[in-house]
C-alpha cells in the first residue's frame, strides 16, 4: 500500500504534460504519433516537458525555462544524433507510464556576465559551457583570473572554455579537456589550441570559485564569447559563477542516468 501511494504521489507531479518537438522530420513524426495519447498543454502551463529531438533542442528548451524563470522537469526522447541528455525513443511508449518510472538528476547552470568593447553589459546562462573564441585569423590574447588572483597573464591561442560536468563530454572533450563526474562540484577550465603557455593543459576547479577573463589587444585580436548557443562579439571581459540556487531537473529511464553516461564515456575506445 505504501508503494502504491508513493507511485501515485509521483504520478501527480506530471498531470499536465507539454509535448515539444524539434523541427526535424523524425521529431515531428514522433510528435504526431505520441500526441494521440491524450491532451497536452503549452510549456508555460505544464508540470513536465517531454522533449523530442537531440541535445541541442533539449538545451534550447532548458534555456527557455531559465529565461522565463519557470523551471519544470524535462524528459527527453532522442530523435537527434548523440542524445547525451536524452532517453531512448520508442514509438510504442506510453508517456505517462515512462514518466512514472523515471529518476531525476539536477544540474546547476553557469551564469556569464560579459561586457563588450562598447560597454554593453550582458548576462547569459550556460548549461554546457562558456567559450571565448578568436574572431579573426589572429590568435586571442586572454588574461585568466581564478578566485581573486590572475593565474595566467596572457593565454595565447584560439581561445579558452569553462565546462560544467554536464557539458564536460561536449566541446570540452573535443578540446582535450577532462570528463567530470556529475556530482563532482568541479568545473573544467580548458584552453583551445593554446600556443602560450605551451605546457599548460588546463585546470579542474571547485565550482564555488569565480572565473574571469579579460581580452588583451582587442583592436587587433577581437574575441567572441559563446554561452551554449548564444554568442556575443567584441568582448572586453567575462566573469563566470555557478548558480546553485537555480537547479535544472532532467528525467531518465531506470539505468539510463546522465551520471552513468559520463562514467561510460571515459571508457569509449572509438
Amino acid at each position: 500500500m505504501d508503494d502504491e501511494r508513493a507511485k501515485n504521489a509521483k504520478d501527480s507531479r506530471f498531470e499536465r504534460i507539454a509535448l515539444l518537438a524539434s523541427e526535424s522530420p523524425r521529431a515531428q513524426e514522433a510528435r504526431e504519433h505520441l500526441s494521440r495519447q491524450g491532451d497536452f498543454v503549452p510549456l508555460e502551463e505544464a508540470d513536465v516537458a517531454v522533449v523530442l529531438g537531440g541535445d541541442g533542442f533539449m538545451l534550447q528548451i532548458l534555456h527557455a525555462m531559465l529565461d522565463a524563470g519557470r523551471i519544470i522537469p524535462a524528459y527527453g526522447m532522442n530523435l537527434g544524433t548523440v542524445g547525451f541528455l536524452m532517453n531512448r525513443y520508442d514509438k510504442r511508449a506510453v508517456i505517462r507510464n515512462r514518466l512514472a518510472r523515471t529518476k531525476s538528476k539536477t544540474i546547476a547552470p553557469l551564469r556569464m556576465h560579459a561586457t563588450t568593447q562598447s560597454g554593453e553589459a550582458h548576462a547569459l546562462w550556460a548549461i554546457n559551457e562558456v567559450s571565448l573564441l578568436r574572431e579573426t585569423r589572429q590568435t586571442a590574447w586572454i588574461e585568466v583570473t581564478v578566485g581573486s588572483r590572475v593565474r595566467i597573464q596572457r593565454l595565447v591561442g584560439d581561445g579558452v572554455l569553462v565546462a560544467t560536468p554536464a557539458g564536460s563530454t561536449a566541446y570540452n572533450l573535443s578540446a582535450n579537456g577532462p570528463i567530470l563526474p556529475l556530482d563532482s562540484e568541479m568545473l573544467a577550465l580548458t584552453p583551445i589550441s593554446p600556443f602560450r603557455p605551451r605546457r599548460w593543459k588546463g585546470a579542474i576547479l571547485p565550482d564555488r570559485m569565480k572565473i574571469g577573463f579579460k581580452v588583451l589587444d582587442p583592436g587587433k585580436r577581437p574575441v567572441a564569447a559563446v554561452a551554449d548557443q548564444k554568442e556575443l562579439r567584441d568582448i572586453a571581459d567575462v566573469s563566470l559563477t555557478i548558480e546553485r540556487s537555480t537547479q535544472l531537473e532532467l528525467l531518465f529511464d531506470p539505468g539510463q542516468s546522465l551520471e552513468e553516461r559520463i562514467v561510460a564515456e571515459q571508457f569509449m575506445t572509438d
